[in-house]
């Protein structure tokens, strides 16, 4: 089966992989196809990103401190229980200190016993209390949780922009929702200190349009409209001059990436 054109299973494969779920053959035939498909290759990264943001929201919830009241009362039960058996076990010598013996300890059991039912009400109470708060807790990372996919951005155009070797180098998405290009540096290229990356929409018929100027880092961001990218067939990148040339020269230096742009259905 060909993943390009079955974009639902391919996001399924792409979000099991990333998660670490996918194993075995399956993950070996989605690593040789990631190589092959650029398609593919961008829903793997797309993917990552997105379980890596799910991470940074969770909160570590250590044990409530009854937790730990309920298993020290459980130890403790178990060593009484062992002495008691060992006890039991041991020759008697007197029948009448034996039966003494015997008395001391079921009043030490019957005192043991309405003390245990006292700590037990009060672990239950403590339980309970720290139930409610932990589900408050919860309920508080859930509504951050909510928040933080609503503030995610809604990616809709997906370009993998590979070099001369077909080597993938940079990974640009679209967001509508924001009005937003991002760009990923995913090779180990670094231009001149004298010279800026630029980044050129091919439309079928016309010239070359920027819509943009990279920075040095390792993600930039660059402001547009979806008029700018619909109906683009693809991306490149240009080396130009520090600062980028005008959009009505086109690129004046080599063109470095290109590719395909990929509209997603979301």
């Amino acid at each position: 089966m060909n993943l390009t054109r079955n974009p639902e299973l391919l996001d399924r494969l792409a979000a099991a992989y990333s998660l670490g779920t996918l194993r075995g053959g399956a993950r070996r035939r989605f690593e040789q196809l990631a190589r092959e498909f650029p398609q593919v290759r961008a829903a793997a990264l797309l993917w990552q990103g997105r379980w890596s943001a799910f991470s940074e929201v969770q909160k570590p919830v250590p044990p409530d401190e009854a937790v730990w009241i309920r298993i020290d009362n459980l130890l403790q039960a178990e060593k009484d229980n062992a002495k008691s058996a060992q006890q039991r076990r041991a020759p008697s010598k007197a029948p009448a200190r034996a039966l003494a013996w015997w008395r001391r300890l079921a009043l030490a059991g019957s005192v043991a016993a309405a003390a245990a039912i006292s700590v037990g009400l009060w672990s239950h109470q403590s339980l309970k209390e720290a139930s409610q708060q932990q589900l408050a807790s919860l309920q508080t990372q859930l509504q951050i949780a909510q928040t933080a996919l609503q503030e995610a951005p809604q990616i809709q155009y997906v370009a993998v922009l590979a070099d001369g070797k077909a080597d993938a180098s940079m990974l640009v998405t679209f967001d509508p929702r924001h009005s937003q290009l991002v760009l990923q540096r995913v090779s180990g290229f670094k231009e001149a200190d004298n010279k800026s990356l630029q980044l050129w929409a091919l439309p079928q018929q016309g010239s070359p349009r920027s819509l943009g100027v990279m920075g040095d880092g390792k993600l930039e961001q660059l402001t547009a409209q979806e008029a700018d990218v619909q109906a683009i067939p693809l991306l490149a990148i240009s080396l130009e001059p520090k600062g980028g040339v005008p959009s009505s020269t086109g690129p004046t230096g080599p063109v470095l990436f290109k590719g395909a742009l990929i509209r997603r259905d979301l």
